[in-house]
Order: C-alpha cells, then sequence, then structure tokens
C-alpha cells in the first residue's frame, strides 16, 4: 500500500486523529504533504505547507499534484454554531473547491463523523452533514470516499482523557439509562483503515468501528476504563436534567466569553441519543486490518496517558 510512493495531502494533521492518520501514512510508504498552522509537525517525515483552511493560497499549495487528499481538519468544540461553519462546513467548501482545480484527479477522502447521521441533533453534527454534502456536490462519485468513524481514544486525545478520570473516583457519575449503544475505536485503528481504503481508492461512504460494531453501554465503557486503571468503578445515576442544566449553563458562559465549550446543548443531546451503533453493512470489507478491541485499547491509552503523565 503506497508502495508507488503516492502523495497523500493531509489537513488536520496535528489534531489528534490526524497525527494517527500521518504515522499510518508514512508507515505505509505514501508520500505525505500536511497542512500545519505553525508551519511544523512535531512528529514524522512529511512535507509541510504553512497555513490553515481560510488561505486558499496554503490550500492550493497542499493539494497541487496529490493523488490523495484527506481532510480531517474540524472542530468538535465551539462557541457557537457559526464558529462549526466556519470551520466544518466553509473550510471543507473551500478545499474542495481547489481540489476539483488544483488535483482534479485526485481521489478526495472527507473524515466525517457518526454524529453526521443525526444532523438535528447538534450544531457540530449539522455541521459535519453539511461537509459531506458540500464533497457529494463537487467531487465525481468515483473519486469520492466519505469515512464516518464512532467516538474515538487513544494517545494524544485530552477529550476522552475525562471519561477516564470519571472512572478513577470514589463515585462515578452515570448520565444513561442503560439502553444507549455506543460505538467506539481507537484511533490508531481508524487510521489504519483509513489508510488501507485510501490505497484501494474505494469510492463510497463508510462508518467505523471497533470489534463490537452493535456498541457499548456507558456503564460497560466505564467499568472497563476503571479496569484498565485497576479500579473498579461505583457508579451513581444523574438524571438527564442534570446533564442539561449543566449544557445550559456553559452555552451562557460560552456566550459571555466567547470560548469554545465540549459541553454544549446539543453536545448533551448527542450523549443523550440512545443509538450510535454502527450498522456492519456500512463498514468497509476486505481491508484485512483488524482493530483491537475495547479492553486492550483501553489498556494501552492508559499506559499512554501515563507515560505522558496525564493519569
Amino acid at each position: 500500500m503506497g508502495s508507488d510512493r503516492s502523495l497523500a495531502a493531509v489537513t488536520g494533521a496535528t489534531g489528534f486523529l490526524g497525527r494517527h492518520l500521518v504515522a499510518a501514512l508514512l508507515a505505509a510508504g505514501w508520500h505525505v504533504r500536511a497542512l500545519s498552522r505553525s508551519g511544523a509537525l512535531p512528529f514524522g517525515d512529511a512535507d509541510i505547507v504553512a497555513g490553515d483552511l481560510e488561505d486558499e493560497q496554503a490550500l492550493g499549495r497542499l493539494v497541487e499534484g496529490a493523488d490523495v487528499v484527506i481532510h480531517a481538519a474540524g472542530i468538535v468544540k465551539a462557541a457557537d454554531a457559526a464558529a462549526f461553519a466556519r470551520v466544518n462546513v466553509q473550510g471543507a467548501a473551500r478545499l474542495v473547491r481547489l481540489v476539483t482545480t488544483r488535483a482534479p484527479g485526485a481521489h478526495f477522502i472527507l473524515i466525517s463523523s457518526l454524529a453526521a447521521r443525526e444532523p438535528g441533533l447538534s450544531p457540530y453534527a449539522a455541521s459535519k452533514r453539511a461537509a459531506e454534502d458540500e464533497a457529494a456536490v463537487a467531487i465525481a462519485p468515483e473519486r469520492l470516499m466519505i469515512v464516518r468513524p464512532p467516538a474515538l481514544y487513544g494517545a494524544h486525545d485530552r477529550e476522552t482523557l475525562a471519561l477516564f478520570k470519571a472512572a478513577r473516583l470514589p463515585v462515578t457519575p452515570l448520565l444513561a439509562d442503560g439502553n444507549e449503544r455506543i460505538a467506539l475505536m481507537h484511533a490508531g485503528d481508524a487510521a489504519a483503515q483509513i489508510v488501507a481504503l485510501a490505497a484501494a481508492r474505494m469510492p463510497g461512504r463508510f462508518c467505523l468501528a471497533d470489534t463490537q460494531p452493535a456498541g457499548y453501554t456507558l456503564r460497560t465503557i466505564l467499568s472497563e476504563a476503571g479496569h484498565a486503571q485497576g479500579r473498579h468503578p461505583h457508579f451513581i445515576r444523574l438524571p438527564a436534567a442534570a446533564l442539561k442544566a449543566a449544557g445550559q449553563g456553559a452555552s451562557l458562559a460560552a456566550r459571555l466569553s466567547g470560548r469554545a465549550i465540549m459541553l454544549s446543548p446539543g453536545k448533551v443531546r448527542e450523549i443523550l441519543h440512545a443509538d450510535w451503533s454502527v450498522d456492519p453493512d456500512t463498514m468497509p470489507r476486505d481491508l484485512q486490518v483488524a482493530p483491537r478491541d475495547l479492553v486492550d485499547g483501553f489498556a494501552q491509552t492508559v499506559a499512554w496517558y501515563r507515560e505522558a503523565g496525564w493519569l
């Protein structure tokens, strides 16, 4: 895969999934050209284009001559819906437009989210679906791949670190009723599967998941997060109203401060949504890239957090 030194142009290379993508591409023999606001990457052997999603000249240099363009840049938290639209939708549209003119033969891979399946839940989910729509309008179907990863975890991730910290508490709050299904995947496995799909130049829309696409309950996830740290969590169930109130309070604070927040009312609706499972029929086949299971994935993640001094 990538043995002919095919050129992959990557946005979001310094982000959580992006770091894993660059590593997987380089390991598979690809030549990588990455967009970076700082003009540098703290890892890997990739060519760097300094710029961001609002810099059309930088985006043009990024995609020029690329065999595959992987759009992994985006934001998962923002102060308001306009910020999600500006980065996740307008940024994708700008990149797509430049791909059609500067790299018209390139295979375009949009890293979306399982949240795009439910665009009415939140501004984030709506922005991911809108980005898919932008790509589908501009890119020929045979050259377009849309990938919807589930909730990701793994090395370098600060967002799911909170989950592992919650599992260490004397009493762990449980904001679910036990009927929810949440698909998960280690980011390294998601990256490996995306690289395999890129090598195959496979068009279509694919969902990703680990060895259990039907997903897990939140209790199971928190229990395994605790077990990976040698702990056995004790739970206290909190009503959904408590989480909704927290989301409203965080939203008010964001409006006053202009700062991005994760626990918005929209994020609360995502958390309380019962079905984040993945239909196996929507998953890619015959990739020969097997994902690790939850127990191994969490154990490896905890080991990395501890080595990094995060836990």
